[in-house]
């Protein structure tokens, strides 16, 4: 097809009139005949969040309608455009470019050569560039945690709640950059020390879910941080822009103390970077939290080349907000919560209320409770991450522990109860065995003094708290002879 000088000078001019003034061009498609595909294109910009007056706040966060998805001291970003949509209208946010797997490739060798810079500064002065960050993200909780809220759906408070651990996790990271080390062990043999000492493993990939777009990525990244480590972060799909306001953040603390930006590294994508950063033998440990269906195939992965892991899958311990709670994140999460009280009913459970979408824009479901299954029922087995609570009557606590050990997932457990005997026997070798046992408390949240983390299917890693810090550094075992002579340990002679 020919098309005339003038008209390509007119769909140019047009171009230019759409990407400077997108309202201005709605009113001027009114009175002209432009093309349907430029029409579609500008109100598609004029109905993103981001250009409506009351979500101005996220121009504070440094999003606009596209947004560069990888971060390696540069924004960029060539790959695939996706738009990240809000689950409690299922309106369109923004959009943001993801990475290609040459973005990927360029990314993990900034990292490296940000590495030789890192690993140089003394841990207390990591410390201090943590603790900045940490501030830095005080400053702007309240947007933040708006943008939780936005895009992944939890209720505000639980948004500002996750910044807030992020901050929490900062405080407690700056402290332990002045506490890491190992012991001084006794020698069996004379003019000799025996010493442990820790150094980081290098590259960190952290591979974070849609549930806890933020608090988990901090969990990581303060303590892998003042352990000498750097770290390349893929937020989830659904959530791309709170990684890159995250990263923002993030990067203006490091570029401000002129250090490289790669040492904070972020490639938004699919599954195609996160198997990248399973094989990718340059990335010392994988963090990765997500199903326990993905977690498995990345475990092999990550084995398949003796690699390190952290993993933190699924949990399925049921808690349910009857006041204050959200939409589901994705449609797909509403089908799942319609297919789960199916199976419920048809394997004998009763449902006492809730069970039904809500009629209102967006995901939201009722909460629901259904009775009248047997302990080792399957739905009551797989986690379905929507608000249905399974009330199960036992007749003795051995049979409660037993029901609430049988399952495949071993995140966390609550019990409430005044028999301090029940209590121990609760924490005891024969009581709950999931990472996390609760007394007399709910069980979602936990303090970051205390490592998070699940036993059996739900991984077996530990995040943040206690002696987590030694995941992200490796061990090595030092032995200094400062006497004249060369004796063998175990008293052994060559004679």
């Amino acid at each position: 097809m020919r098309v005339s000088l003038g008209r390509v000078r007119q769909l140019f001019t047009m171009q230019r009139v759409l990407t400077q003034n997108v309202a201005r061009l709605l009113a001027l498609s009114l009175r002209t005949k432009l093309s349907p595909s430029v029409r579609a294109a500008a109100v598609n910009m004029s109905t993103l969040l981001v250009n409506r007056p009351q979500y101005s706040w996220l121009r504070e966060l440094g999003l606009g309608e596209d947004n560069d998805g990888v971060y390696n001291g540069c924004w960029g970003g060539q790959g695939q455009v996706v738009t990240s949509y809000c689950p409690a209208n299922n309106e369109p946010i923004a959009r943001v470019r993801q990475a290609t797997m040459a973005e990927y490739e360029e990314t993990v060798q900034k990292a490296q050569d940000a590495w030789k810079v890192w690993a140089d500064v003394p841990a207390p002065k990591r410390g201090e560039i943590v603790r900045q960050i940490g501030d830095a993200l005080r400053g702007k909780i309240k947007a933040l945690g708006s943008l939780v809220s936005l895009e992944m759906g939890k209720i505000y408070v639980e948004g500002v709640g996750e910044v807030q651990e992020y901050v929490d996790v900062c405080d407690y990271a700056v402290g332990l950059s002045r506490m890491i080390g190992g012991p001084i062990l006794p020698s069996e043999r004379p003019g000799h020390a025996l010493i442990e000492q820790w150094n980081p493993v290098g590259l960190v990939g952290i591979i974070t879910a849609f549930n806890f777009p933020v608090a988990v990525y901090g969990w990581n990244n303060a303590i892998a941080l003042i352990c000498g480590n750097v770290c390349l972060w893929k937020g989830a799909p659904t959530t791309p822009l709170t990684s890159v306001a995250v990263t923002r953040i993030v990067a203006e603390v490091l570029e401000r103390n002129h250090l490289p930006g790669a040492i904070c590294s972020m490639t938004c994508g699919g599954a195609d970077i996160g198997t990248a950063m399973a094989k990718d033998e340059r990335v010392g440990l994988l963090s990765f939290t997500g199903s326990t269906q993905v977690g498995k195939q990345v475990a092999m992965m990550v084995q398949e080349r003796f690699g390190r892991q952290l993993l933190e899958l699924g949990g399925n311990n049921a808690i349910i907000a009857n006041t204050l709670y959200g939409p589901l994140h994705t449609k797909q999460a509403v089908q799942q919560y319609l297919a789960a009280i199916d199976q419920a009913k048809q394997q004998g459970g009763t449902l006492v209320c809730g069970g039904k979408v809500m009629d209102r824009p967006g995901n939201y479901v009722e909460p629901t409770i259904i009775t009248g299954l047997p302990h080792d029922a399957p739905i009551v087995h797989t986690e379905t991450f929507v608000p249905i609570l399974y009330v199960l009557k036992f007749k003795t606590e051995d049979e409660a522990f037993a029901w609430n050990n049988e399952v495949k997932q071993g995140l966390s457990s609550s019990i409430f109860t005044k028999d301090m005997g029940r209590v121990f026997r609760w924490l005891g070798p024969k009581g709950s065995d999931c990472g996390i046992v609760n007394v007399n408390i709910p069980t979602s949240g936990a303090e970051i003094g205390g490592a998070f983390g699940g036993e059996k299917h739900t991984g077996g890693g530990r995040e943040s708290g206690s002696d987590s810090w030694k995941q992200y550094m490796r061990r090595s075992t030092c032995t200094i002879n400062y006497s004249k002579d060369l004796p063998l340990a175990q008293g052994i002679k060559f004679e």
